[in-house]
């Protein structure tokens, strides 16, 4: 469903990600009136006040595909009885409002506890071993697709964009040389522990489809394994958890180094895209980049 209206030269910003979700709330006969902004990053997020439904914004037309991908595949796993994010079915989804995709998802009430990395290995091995459906058509893994978006839209020095430009080549020809032994499947392909909720039931539901592919699971065990073994955000016994619940440690194999290249040039044009929006994000992207410059050096970077 497309509502038309001018569009701004403002950029993606949390002003314009609020007044996209008022417009989507009333094409959807939703009050957005005391909506919560509760995240911007490759999407903005909202919760509403009026009723238990999030709103995800997009960040342009060019991510249309991939939202549409988004709800075939809510809807998939909602028939599968897997336990992830659920689209509100009774709405013609996605909105197009202003260039920007918008979804409206049912809210998930948070329990008291955060998931493990353990739960994490469970739920990527589960989702692995299922089987698409017929008529469900998923892309493959696309490391790259949206980085030279982000590289050409983000409000960074022109000496940082000349090296992620030249980066971005040089991870593309090591990317065409890797060799993987595994079959393809379902892959989440943003698989941290951060799109992991524990609701107030207790049970574990995976979130955030929109590089949901058919791949190689690789894709899905390098996102934990990069976050251990090169920036130390897990203890070994969280990492530990996670190997021993999915089965593989991913730093066991030949392509790991490629991977974990392709892992934090990731993490890093994702977060330069919100630059402007404060100076703590800004100084978290200098730290990234710096440390992209610098392949030896350790990471001090911070969960974002």
């Amino acid at each position: 469903m497309a509502v038309d209206a001018a569009r701004t030269e403002e950029g993606f910003t949390s002003g314009r990600a609020a007044r996209v979700m008022a417009a989507a709330c009333r094409a959807a006969d939703l009050d957005g009136r005391g909506a919560e902004l509760i995240r911007l990053g490759e999407n903005a997020l909202f919760r509403l006040a009026s009723v238990p439904v999030i709103v995800r914004v997009a960040r342009g037309e060019e991510w249309l595909p991939t939202v549409r991908n988004e709800v075939a595949v809510s809807r998939w796993l909602s028939d599968e009885g897997f336990p992830a994010a659920r689209i509100i079915e009774d709405l013609e989804q996605p909105f197009l409002i202003e260039g920007h995709p918008v979804t409206f998802w049912h809210l998930i009430v948070e329990g008291d506890r955060k998931a493990t990395y353990g739960e994490l290995g469970g739920v990527l091995r589960d989702l692995h071993s299922l089987t698409l459906p017929e008529g469900l058509v998923l892309p493959s893994f696309s490391p790259f697709d949206k980085q030279e978006l982000r590289m050409d839209r983000a409000a960074i020095p022109e000496d940082d964009k000349v090296f992620l430009r030249k980066r971005w080549r040089e991870l593309q020809d090591r990317y065409a040389e890797l060799k993987f032994e595994t079959p393809n499947g379902p892959v989440h392909g943003d698989a941290h522990v951060q799109n992991l909720m524990v609701d107030d039931q207790g049970q574990v539901i995976l979130i955030d489809f929109e590089a949901f592919c058919y791949d190689h699971p690789e894709w899905d065990l390098m996102v934990t394994a990069v976050e251990h073994h090169s920036l130390g955000w897990q203890t070994d016994e969280q990492y530990a958890d996670f190997v021993g619940a999915y089965g593989r440690d991913l730093y066991d194999w030949p392509g790991y180094e490629t991977l974990r290249g392709i892992q934090e040039f990731g993490m890093t044009t994702w977060l330069m895209q919100n630059v402007q929006e404060n100076e703590e994000t800004a100084a978290e992207y200098r730290r990234r980049i710096a440390g992209l410059r610098d392949d030896d050096a350790p990471r001090n970077w911070r969960p974002w």
